[in-house]
């Protein structure tokens, strides 16, 4: 087989993705016959068809399957190498942290603790929408990501979850609006909520389908900090991990008031695949998931 010819097999993999020839040829801003030729140079190379043709597309066949993986890594790996020397520069390579925007204050700053203070890498952290975070983690503008969800299965990048933690949620508020049972306190307390659709919300609702409660929601909150002010304001009942609020419980300034180990918070560190991961991160996973004496590493 003749040398691959890379430029070809970019070519190649841009009409995969798009399915037809006209509309990867208008993309990349070349004819759809010089394209072809291309492509025909390409197969040619290595000695298989690429493509079938289908109605007015073009579906890979096995050799092509088997090439787009191959193009997939040898394109990552590129992108992976100058992504790192880019940033490379001056001793310093910055450590890339992504965050969910509802994940506590608390567990990020115990996860991000062994890499505060290092000149040699300083820490960008960003946060946002699980979608936007595992973009740009595949795109490889983040070296990881904390959430509580986990990354849908598929895809074209292939993300490693690692669990970190996880810890049961609770009713918190203020010591005026502790006591009695969780029926009592459902009837008489206003609850400061994750916004449906969240992990939390999801099984708190359940939880309260199963008991027949129905809440008075004062407050349905996408932000753990948010959370943590409105119950310290005596809005209502806060259903949050008590990482989130662990001065105020322990200040007193703020009570648990039910403990619900039916629902669980897990603490996610999310990667993907990498030839040149940041030398900081596989130690601060394992600082992050050994145990504490007497505990869990993150409580």
């Amino acid at each position: 087989m003749a040398s691959l010819n890379l430029h070809h097999l970019r070519l190649f993999r841009a009409v995969a993705q798009d399915g037809t020839l006209t509309g990867a040829a208008g993309r990349l801003n070349l004819s759809p016959s010089a394209l072809s030729a291309q492509l025909r140079a390409l197969e040619a190379s290595i000695g298989h068809d690429l493509f079938e043709r289908r109605g007015r597309g073009l579906v890979l066949t096995e050799a092509g399957r088997i090439a787009l993986d191959h193009a997939e890594a040898i394109f990552r790996t590129a992108d992976d190498l100058s992504a790192t020397l880019a940033q490379d520069r001056g001793g310093q390579r910055a450590l890339k942290v992504g965050a969910l925007a509802t994940l506590s204050r608390n567990f990020q700053m115990r996860f991000l603790a062994p890499a505060l203070g290092r000149a040699e890498a300083p820490i960008v952290l960003r946060s946002g929408s699980q979608a936007e975070l595992l973009a740009a983690l595949a795109a490889l503008s983040l070296d990881v990501v904390l959430t509580d969800q986990a990354p849908p299965a598929g895809g074209p990048a292939r993300f490693g979850v690692r669990r970190l933690d996880a810890q049961s949620v609770a009713l918190i508020g203020t010591p005026g609006r502790v006591g009695g049972d969780l029926a009592a306190l459902i009837a008489r307390e206003p609850l400061i909520l994750p916004p449906p659709g969240s992990t939390l919300r999801a099984g708190f609702d359940s939880l309260l389908a199963g008991l027949d409660l129905r809440p008075r929601v004062a407050a349905e909150v996408d932000d753990m900090a948010m959370m943590r002010l409105l119950a310290r304001a005596d809005a209502g009942l806060a259903l949050i991990p008590p990482i989130v609020v662990q001065d105020e419980l322990a200040q007193g300034a703020l009570q648990v008031a039910a403990v619900l180990p039916q629902i669980e918070e897990a603490f996610l560190a999310v990667t993907v695949e990498r030839r040149f991961p940041h030398p900081l991160l596989a130690a601060m996973l394992r600082t992050a998931t050994a145990p504490a004496p007497g505990g869990s590493a993150l409580r």
